[in-house]
């Protein structure tokens, strides 16, 4: 499918795979989409700007750049940061089209069904789009399709308006007539308001006087204020709804003068917000900020989960504005029709930007148009890519499922590393444009959505399993039944029912089977090798004591819902793994203790510490905490074994006392990811022992559960999901 793109302060049209259909969400083949000037145009002009630029406008990515390089090092900080700022993205958010398939969870939509869609995460000018169903809702018999595309930017407007709070006979001011103000002007007339106008345009201002407004005025020399108390038989107005973007505080200022006593002033632009306290203190003028689309935005669980908000409650959601703007347009009551200046066909994307980027008055509304095929055939969900690297005999096919930071980060340079070892076949990602991207950026053969395309792939060899924690149990046990070697990122399972399911495929042995390694890199870390051979044959038991200042996370994260598992589950575990590897011991017990907060603001289930018994003696202690400073490292080990103490610093430096055994310095922390790469492909390669025996694989994860069980007694770890049986 076609997708517009933006990359290095331009935009363009690439062929990406099409979305799958997901629980809650809804699958549309959009008719029209529209652009929305000034958001998106500021986007595309951010994503030009130099990287010196950038940085003086964001301190805090400073701040972790340098913090990035003092623990990875000057070459892997400047990598990232490149691969980061040179990212492709994609852009719009608002649109309507036809439901193509709906989700799990979903009744009340059908495919055929007219449908407008919103949303920066989801509503992308692309052929096809996968949609929460809370940013999706049904466009009215009768209206126009490419009107009701507008809907994001309605919603915003009649969110500005409803935080005015409007009475029947007031006067309000609306400042910028560009498409969110003559929206505004509209909305208000439709509330029974007067409503004065304001922008430097004149066309603009005779446009939403021809739309029924009823007063326009133009700045001339600072005189707006004066115009107004005169047109508002010198009280002033009831109130001004800031639609205009301008980087200074002047805007501000006027619209608090222009305002009686106990006005108000709704901002939906983006201004300056140095407020002089004597323009709002003697009148004691209320300030607005309008969100968006309204209640829901920016809520998570709103937005990605579905939970509404009660209507008794919350009367008007970002759902239900959306709606109620379209029915407005239905009823007659707001006209877009005037306002839409050009259509392009999404095939001239980049015309339609280029000519937003010319000098001069800019259009007030662009919309794009898809083709309107009937086809009923499923969308292409791969994409070749045509600068793929050829394959090299010998190589392991790879394909990376889940093509997020980390994986960008740290699988797929270490896949291109190792060359010698891999070729990467294909990346799969939840969104086309991500896949493609990724594929292009590091040479894999084809981009794909659909995990199944991957496994039916006879040059696919082995897979990395890189998505959200949910997904590990059930996408890996699928590709071992395909017959793929799986390195599958951590946590191996989150409940001991989907454990038991790698115990069934394995039962009997691995003999002629898939290799199956959990993402355990920490025990292939220089540290963790050195220290096992500083203990290789000891007399005794060992103590260990390890520290992990995780940072905080905050409890609506997805780490820690239903996706996630929690962090004992989703990070702990490799911790369990090392004191696996470092005893070569099955388990004796388990014991843990957690805090229990007095705020909200901590969780009890990342605050803990664990302390884990193996059988030949050696007791491993894990304090895991959220209540530190970041400022701080974040992990620290001391092992304790005949006379001898070894302290490990955030995978930096080991050093040793009590021997004649060297320790070791490194100028960039190095947690095993890349010797865990090769280990895995010298095994396929090979057909050599598994770098992690099964047994400690699993070991690893029953610590966790055993610790989970004790400190969130609710947890469930114990239960079988029926989806997964």
């Amino acid at each position: 499918m076609k997708q517009v793109l933006v990359q290095k302060g331009r935009a363009m049209v690439d062929e990406v795979p099409a979305p799958q259909v997901e629980p809650g969400r809804v699958l549309v083949r959009v008719l029209h989409s529209c652009i929305s000037i000034g958001t998106e145009m500021s986007g595309i002009r951010a994503t030009g700007a130099p990287l010196w630029k950038r940085a003086m406008k964001q301190p805090a990515k400073v701040r972790q750049v340098a913090e990035m390089v003092a623990r990875d090092g000057l070459a892997k900080t400047r990598d990232t940061v490149l691969r980061t700022v040179g990212a492709t993205l994609p852009t719009g958010y608002s649109a309507a089209g036809i439901v193509v398939e709906v989700g799990e969870g979903i009744d009340d939509l059908r495919p055929g069904d007219r449908v407008a869609c919103a949303g920066a995460q989801s509503a992308h000018h692309a052929e096809y789009i996968s949609v929460p169903r809370n940013l999706t809702v049904a466009v009215p018999e009768g209206l126009d399709m490419a009107h009701a595309s507008t809907v994001t930017l309605g919603a915003i407007a009649l969110q500005g308006v409803r935080r005015a709070n409007p009475t029947l006979g007031e006067s309000f001011v609306v400042v910028g007539l560009g498409i969110l103000g003559q929206l505004t002007a509209q909305l208000l007339r439709a509330n029974g308001c007067r409503v004065i106008g304001t922008d430097t345009d004149p066309a603009r201002v005779r446009q939403a006087l021809e739309l029924g407004m009823d007063l326009g005025l133009q700045p001339e020399g600072g005189r707006e204020v004066e115009q107004v108390a005169r047109l508002t038989d010198g009280i002033g107005a009831d109130g001004v709804i800031i639609t205009a973007a301008a980087p200074g505080s002047e805007v501000l200022s006027t619209a608090f003068r222009m305002c009686r006593r106990k006005g108000r002033v709704v901002l939906v632009g983006d201004v300056g917000l140095d407020i002089d306290r004597a323009d709002i203190y003697a009148k004691e003028l209320d300030f607005l900020v309008s969100t968006s689309y309204g209640p829901g935005r920016y809520d998570a669980r709103y937005e990605e989960e579905g939970l509404d908000y009660p209507v008794s409650y919350v009367r008007w959601t970002e759902n239900r504005n959306l709606g109620e703007y379209l029915r407005l347009m239905a009823d007659g009551r707001v006209r877009v029709g005037p306002l839409v200046e050009a259509t392009y066909p999404v095939a001239r994307a980049e015309e339609a930007y280029a000519r937003l980027e010319q000098p001069g008055a800019k259009p007030l509304m662009v919309l794009l148009e898809y083709p309107q095929s009937a086809e009923t055939g499923p969308p292409a969900r791969v994409v070749p890519n045509p600068t793929a690297t050829p394959r090299k005999a010998g190589r392991i096919g790879m394909a990376v499922v889940g093509a997020g930071a980390f994986a960008r980060a740290m699988h797929l340079p270490n896949l291109q590393a190792l060359g010698d070892l891999f070729h990467l076949q294909a990346v799969v990602s939840r969104t086309g444009h991500n896949a493609s991207t990724t594929a292009k950026e590091f040479g894999a053969a084809y981009a794909a959505t659909d995990f199944v395309q991957v496994l039916e792939d006879a040059n696919v060899d082995a897979v990395i399993i890189a998505t959200r924690h949910h997904l590990h149990a059930e996408m890996a046990l699928q590709a071992l039944a395909a017959g793929k070697h799986v390195l599958l990122e951590k946590p191996m399972a989150l409940t001991r029912g989907e454990l038991d399911r790698f115990r069934a495929f394995y039962a009997g042995g691995g003999e002629g089977k898939p290799l199956l390694l959990t993402g355990f890199n920490r025990r292939f870390s220089p540290f963790a090798k050195r220290l096992a051979e500083l203990t290789r044959g000891r007399s005794n038991p060992m103590m260990l004591d390890y520290r992990m200042n995780a940072g905080h996370i905050p409890l609506d994260h997805w780490v820690h819902g239903p996706e996630g598992g929690g962090r004992n589950i989703g990070e702990a575990c490799h911790i369990y793994d090392l004191f696996t590897f470092l005893a070569d011991s099955p388990v004796a017990s388990v014991q843990a203790r957690a805090i229990v907060p007095r705020t909200g603001y901590y969780g009890a289930r990342d605050n803990f510490v664990a302390t884990v018994g193996f059988e030949e003696g050696s007791v491993a202690a894990l304090t895991y905490t959220a209540l530190g400073s970041s400022q701080h490292p974040k992990e620290r080990m001391e092992l304790f074994a005949d006379g001898v103490v070894a302290s490990l610093d955030d995978y930096l430096t080991l050093s040793v006392a009590g021997s004649r055994a060297p320790g070791l310095t490194l100028r960039g922390a190095d947690k095993g990811q890349k010797d865990e790469l090769r280990a895995f492909g010298e095994a396929i390669r090979d057909g050599g022992p598994w770098p992690i025996p099964l047994w400690q694989q699993l070991q690893a994860m029953e610590i966790a559960f055993a610790v989970e069980e004790q400190i969130a007694p609710s947890a469930g770890v114990g239960t079988v999901d029926e989806g997964a049986a």
